[in-house]
């Protein structure tokens, strides 16, 4: 320890001997004369720009993708780190020279000093830091946040790109579908691409869908929003709120049954159905699908069942026949709708023709319903006690008519159980 400490001294006096004297005697000069050069240094976090250091961060070689890694990557959010940055704005409200305030003001030479507390500052400098550092995701309101949350699918775009002098006032377009597609090309491997199915419509019955394809998600559906304006499709509304009537519709291996509902009912149906209703003007309606919830499918087929449904017109001049109709709200009374131009008397009428309504629209389809089972009381003898008390009231005026609007004739519940007695009183 002691030959370490001699030689330091050594060498402090040998370098002593090396520094310049001054000129007028031989005493050396005091060591804070001496001027000092600052030097930098220079690594990977100060030698390369923010943008470099970002991408190191969130990309990952082609190799490493190809493999499934830098999966979670692109949920970082570069941020730039010199926002708010300003020179001589801190916590503290001083007053800096050359900074924050001008070197000389007038002919007063400024100094530093400290100035008094401003809470307004403070806020500001408090919403700058939290803007810097805390992500905020965009809140957006149930009605307009779509189907899942913050995903595209249910949410609205907004009207198609005008085409030349034609705007499209009034129209607005949903997203019903956006998925990623990876295509396998020989000379470029995997690529992603984004493929987009939205409806757009005006509300009045004018109406179309479209498809769109890009290597962005935001260009896919610019894509699909202006097809789906080039290929508008107009359908006529019943009573401005529903369908004409009752249909069956199909595409590949999707069945829809659509059925026709009073004002008020309300849309009852695949999310799809509804916002093409919505885009349509439909406001009333039931649908039931059955086999395949292809989403792609879902659409063409009850756009296909649109455009396939007839007017009472048109249904009354197929058959030859008026076309009657019997509401609730109306008390069942018998209502003409349509009237072709000739109609066929009953000698004309085959005996094996379709008569039934909703048969016949329907291409002679049957709905498949539930089972019906008797109900567990039935069986019991209050219930038949409170038949037999109910039985005098069959004659009032409504319920003869409901019998008729329901049996066709005025029965009574024992007409089932002794038919020879219906028989006999026919007779």
């Amino acid at each position: 320890m002691a030959s370490k400490l001699l030689g330091l001294r050594t060498l402090f006096s040998q370098s002593l001997k090396l520094l310049p004297k001054h000129p007028y005697n031989n005493s050396v000069h005091n060591l804070n004369h001496f001027s000092t050069s600052s030097t930098l240094n220079v690594n990977f976090f100060n030698k390369l720009p923010a943008e470099k250091l970002w991408k190191s961060v969130t990309s990952v070689s082609n190799a490493g993708a190809k493999k499934g890694r830098g999966k979670g990557a692109g949920r970082i959010r570069i941020r730039d780190l010199n926002r708010g940055q300003v020179i001589g704005v801190g916590k503290i409200n001083m007053l800096w020279p050359g900074l924050s305030a001008p070197v000389i003001r007038g002919r007063e030479l400024l100094k530093q000093q400290r100035l008094p507390d401003d809470p307004e500052r403070m806020e500001k400098l408090i919403k700058l830091r939290d803007s810097m550092t805390k992500f905020r995701r965009l809140k957006l309101s149930p009605i307009e946040r779509g189907w899942s949350g913050s995903r595209m699918p249910g949410r609205s775009i907004g009207a198609p790109d005008p085409v030349g002098d034609e705007e499209f006032v009034g129209f607005d377009t949903k997203v019903l579908q956006l998925r990623s597609l990876l295509i396998m090309k020989g000379t470029l491997g995997r690529t992603r691409n984004y493929q987009a199915m939205v409806v757009t419509g005006n509300g009045q019955g004018l109406a179309g869908f479209g498809f769109g394809k890009s290597k962005e998600a935001q260009a896919a559906l610019r894509k699909a929003k202006n097809r789906a304006g080039k290929k508008l499709m107009n359908f006529e509304i019943y009573n401005g709120h529903t369908v004409f009537h009752d249909f069956f519709t199909a595409f590949g291996s999707t069945k829809i049954f659509v059925q026709k509902k009073n004002e008020g009912y309300g849309l009852k149906c695949h999310r799809a159905i509804k916002e093409i209703c919505q885009a349509i003007g439909i406001k009333d309606l039931r649908a039931k699908i059955e086999g395949s919830t292809n989403l792609q499918h879902v659409v063409k087929a009850f756009f296909i069942g649109l455009l396939q449904q007839r007017t009472h017109q048109q249904l009354a001049e197929e058959k030859k026949l008026h076309l009657v109709e019997y509401r609730a709200e109306n008390s069942y009374y018998p209502t003409v709708v349509a009237s072709p131009e000739k109609v066929r008397t009953k000698e004309e009428i085959p005996k094996d023709e379709t008569l039934d309504f909703i048969q016949y629209i329907l291409n002679d389809r049957v709905i498949l319903k539930r089972k019906k089972f008797p109900r567990f009381y039935e069986s019991m003898p209050s219930y038949q006690i409170y038949l037999k008390k109910y039985e005098k009231y069959r004659n009032h005026e409504k319920i003869r008519l409901n019998l008729r609007a329901e049996y066709g004739e005025i029965k009574s519940f024992l007409n089932d159980k002794y038919p020879e007695e219906k028989a006999e009183a026919e007779a």
